[in-house]
């Protein structure tokens, strides 16, 4: 039986973990979708989040216990369940997670732009560097932890004081949290796919495998880790939320091009967009690091040598996704609807893997006993991938119809 990780020695990549599932989802598209939903639901939308980070949570609990029980990332349990069927859960995850990069790479260029008056080109070019820089480094485990956790830090502390200055009513999105004015689903099967879709589905609980961090003997701290990466990104979800909210409820029409830059300089003037800038940026660049290193973690069981060179496949996926970006001038929008679609379609696939791993496969876990109760909740928030998938499919559909 494995023995239990020293706490001291595993705060740093418990904490990197965490942050980099949090961090992975707080992304420009995540920034965007918030600030669409908060104008077009107002208080009613903070119901919507609440429910989202509950089914969060439940999906997170079961992939992360799992992964880090058995001690093996998700596409290799596939392959233990299905022969075959983890490649091709890793090669989806990782075409997707590229797509999505470009967007990640276009964001951080905005970002800077917003920020400092760098072109977006030369943001984007610039903040690749810097993310190749993270991999670059002796320690790149170290540095990647490290960054994750202080963009992080820097994401929430700046949008709380504008959810402080924009004067939210408070009290009506409280009692909204609990007692909706409306309900909209699709406002909540949005925010599940954004926030647990694709390759953020693993982030958290790879790394953790990466560190040496599994086996039953450290459930607690694998547990723990889990719940608390969702509620991070509920905490930014949240914060974001209010500090739209105030802007709204104010009566101010946001500006159709950019409605998060427009509500963070009305509520604090020239600091709110230079704030908002800062935000941006931080988002891109964590959703950079996160795109690239767990779509390189699926790519890397392909071939052993490939496992032997994952920092060099990093790099690589970094740069093709700036090199994209630097071509295309913007990330293809297609392209991106595409990804996102295909990160529907695999969502169900790659959570049923997982509860059937729990349910029936406990030889790859050690012998460890699931909780029913566990399995219960994972199998109901299933049930939604599986919507979430077919509403994907509708939008492929869509897109090539």
């Amino acid at each position: 039986m494995q023995a239990a990780t020293n706490t001291d020695t595993a705060r740093g990549p418990l904490l990197g973990a965490m942050f980099l599932m949090a961090t992975s989802a707080i992304g420009p598209g995540f920034i965007t979708q918030t600030t669409q939903f908060t104008t077009q639901l107002g208080a009613a939308f903070a119901f919507a989040i609440v429910v989202s980070v509950l089914v969060d949570i439940a999906l997170q609990l079961n992939v992360w216990r799992v992964v880090g029980v058995s001690g093996l990332r998700a596409q290799e349990l596939g392959n233990r369940v299905v022969p075959g069927l983890g490649h091709a859960l890793g090669l989806i995850v990782a075409l997707g997670g590229l797509v999505f990069n470009v967007g990640n790479v276009a964001g951080a260029g905005l970002g800077l732009d917003a920020l400092l008056g760098l072109s977006p080109r030369w943001g984007g070019a610039i903040s690749a560097v810097i993310a190749v820089g993270i991999f670059l480094s002796r320690r790149a485990g170290v540095a990647m932890d490290r960054i994750v956790v202080a963009l992080g830090l820097v994401m929430i502390a700046m949008t709380g004081y504008v959810a402080i200055v924009s004067q939210p009513p408070l009290g009506q999105a409280l009692r909204n949290a609990v007692l909706p004015e409306a309900i909209d689903f699709l406002a909540i099967t949005t925010l599940v796919g954004g926030t647990v879709g694709g390759y953020i589905t693993y982030a958290g609980a790879h790394r953790l495998v990466d560190a040496g961090i599994s086996g039953a003997a450290n459930l607690r701290a694998i547990t723990r880790a889990s719940v608390v990466g969702v509620l991070v990104t509920g905490l930014m979800r949240a914060l974001l939320f209010l500090a739209v909210l105030g802007v709204v409820a104010a009566g101010v029409r946001l500006s159709g091009d950019n409605p998060t830059a427009s509500a963070f300089q009305f509520a604090a003037g020239e600091v709110g967009l230079r704030v908002f800038g800062l935000i941006l940026w931080a988002a891109a660049l964590t959703s950079v690091i996160g795109a690239s290193y767990t779509s390189v973690s699926f790519l890397a069981s392909l071939h052993p040598g490939l496992e032997m060179r994952r920092n060099g496949l990093v790099v690589g996926f970094i740069l093709v996704s700036a090199g994209v970006f630097l071509a295309a001038g913007a990330a293809p929008v297609p392209l991106l609807i595409f990804a996102g679609a295909f990160n529907g379609l695999i969502l169900p696939v790659g959570v049923g893997v997982m509860l059937w791993v729990a349910l029936r496969r406990a030889d790859l876990l050690g012998g460890h006993r699931y909780p029913r109760w566990l399995a219960s909740i994972g199998v109901a928030a299933w049930l939604l991938t599986i919507y979430l998938g077919w509403r994907s499919l509708e939008g492929v559909i869509r897109l090539f119809g």
